[in-house]
């Protein structure tokens, strides 16, 4: 049902990379801007495991970003995710991930932008960094063209161009070899770079006035040097039916409480892992760990996503009010959930960051402490979970971080037997075991929906002691 419901997913736009570093981020939220000043409804989109593009792409739309991974959530749950939230727009602007064929290995395209844009059949517009070549640029885009023919590319975008003469030489070139359109011609300007850090960009609640301020110069800037007109020639877009739209005013009972934390150390969520809990019957109260003094009353569950509470570890360890209020509700049994992020912050401590020989304390829940590394670990992951809270087979997810945990407690029990990953120990396990509460690096998509049903289980059933 859902591989023939396909040909209704028209109104699609995939913006993809040569490699990384390219523009995408840039050129996706220009012509999400520019769009939305034509009058069109965009729903964005975010390939791969990412949470901080994503933030960037609703400062444009005033819509959640939707993430399409084929390794959490298979073709279905890509197209299923697609259908829904593309009803009532005009156009769904996705972003790929890294470059266009990059995806789990280099035999094939598996969980790549090419990957899900064949899923979804559409079109693409292929964002070349032309910085350092001319004519060369149109043979890396003939091959880009050329090496599988299943894909739609529709035309490209040159990026950092430096200026008239290269912008003649690249179109002299193109004009010969390359039979898709330009669509549009950016010029270089260092003074418009985003800011960015060891994970990438910095997430929009910590940015300065003067930084957000620089990004939307940076989008109208860009939305200038890009053809719309000719994209929308290329592409089909449906009216949207917002005015008609009947609202579901159906809801789902509430049958428990939980604190979720967000604030600048702890923001990483997919959107559709609120949206999942609260279907199973979460009501979701957000706090802050850096400014609250106490976590929300009434609640039997924590989460604490991931993010940066290695940047945020002073302001984080001078709230001894908070750091006691976790950890007591955690000896009590309450159950908490932590990933990355979460986890560091619920070991004993957190060191090195910046090289810094200075350690916060944090809230010791977890027996052993946290070290920043500047060695990035990035992985998809795979993981069976034979434990108290369940059993599982399975269960995927990601990790990306520069830390390690360090000191563990010989006796230390772990949720997770890693099938592919690094983990907490270096490639066996993950997800340790604290009281009625679990820490991982893993970080899961609720799509497979297994974990947090067993989870929102684990809440009420603390609830009702």
């Amino acid at each position: 049902m859902l591989v023939n419901s396909l040909s209704t997913i028209r109104s699609l736009l995939v913006i993809a990379g040569t490699t990384s570093g390219v523009g995408k981020t840039t050129v996706s939220l220009a012509i999400m801007h520019a769009f939305n000043k034509k009058g069109l409804v965009v729903q964005p989109f975010k390939i791969g495991p990412d949470f901080i593009d994503p933030s960037y792409h609703k400062i444009i739309t005033g819509k959640e970003s939707r993430t399409l991974d084929a390794w959490f959530m298979g073709r279905d749950g890509i197209v299923s995710t697609v259908e829904n939230a593309i009803k009532d727009v005009d156009i769904g602007v996705i972003e790929g991930v890294m470059g266009l064929f990059d995806g789990m290995s280099g035999r094939n395209d598996f969980a790549s932008t090419a990957h899900v844009a064949k899923i979804l059949n559409a079109p693409i517009i292929l964002v070349v960094d032309a910085a350092k070549a001319a004519r060369s640029i149109a043979a890396m885009i003939f091959g880009y063209l050329n090496f599988d023919k299943k894909l739609k590319i529709i035309g490209i975008i040159l990026n950092n161009v430096s200026g008239p003469k290269h912008e003649k030489y690249l179109i002299e070139a193109c004009r010969n070899s390359i039979h898709v359109p330009i669509l549009g011609i950016v010029k270089r300007d260092k003074d418009l770079k985003m800011d960015e850090r060891h994970l990438g960009l910095i997430p929009p609640d910590e940015l300065e006035p003067s930084q957000r301020n620089k990004i939307v110069r940076l989008t109208n800037k860009v939305s200038e040097e890009i053809y719309y007109d000719k994209i929308l020639s290329l592409i089909k877009t449906r009216k949207s039916k917002l005015a008609k739209r009947i609202s579901d005013k159906s809801k789902v009972p509430k049958l428990v409480k939980i604190a979720v934390a967000l604030d600048n150390s702890f923001n990483f969520y997919y959107t559709e892992n609120l949206n999942i809990l609260r279907n199973l019957g979460a009501e979701i109260s957000f706090f802050s760990p850096i400014d609250d003094t106490n976590i929300p009353e009434g609640i039997s569950g924590i989460v604490l996503g991931g993010g940066f509470p290695e940047v945020m570890a002073d302001k984080l360890n001078s709230n001894q009010s908070m750091l006691k209020s976790i950890k007591k509700s955690g000896e009590q049994g309450i159950p908490i959930y932590g990933e990355c992020g979460g986890l560091m912050y619920l070991t004993k401590s957190i060191a090195g960051y910046k090289n810094s020989k200075k350690v916060f304390h944090m809230v010791g829940l977890v027996d052993a402490t946290t070290k920043m590394t500047g060695r990035l670990t990035l992985n998809y992951t795979n993981a069976d979970m034979n434990s108290t809270f369940g059993n599982m087979k399975n269960i995927r997810g990601h990790e990306f971080h520069y830390s390690k945990i360090e000191n563990l407690s010989s006796d230390s029990k772990f949720a997770y037997s890693l099938k592919r990953g690094i983990g907490i120990d270096g490639g066996t396990h993950d997800g340790i075991l604290t009281y009625n509460s679990i820490a991982s690096y893993m970080h899961l998509h609720f799509y497979d929906s297994r974990f947090p049903k067993m989870w929102i289980r684990k809440c009420i059933e603390f609830q009702r002691k």
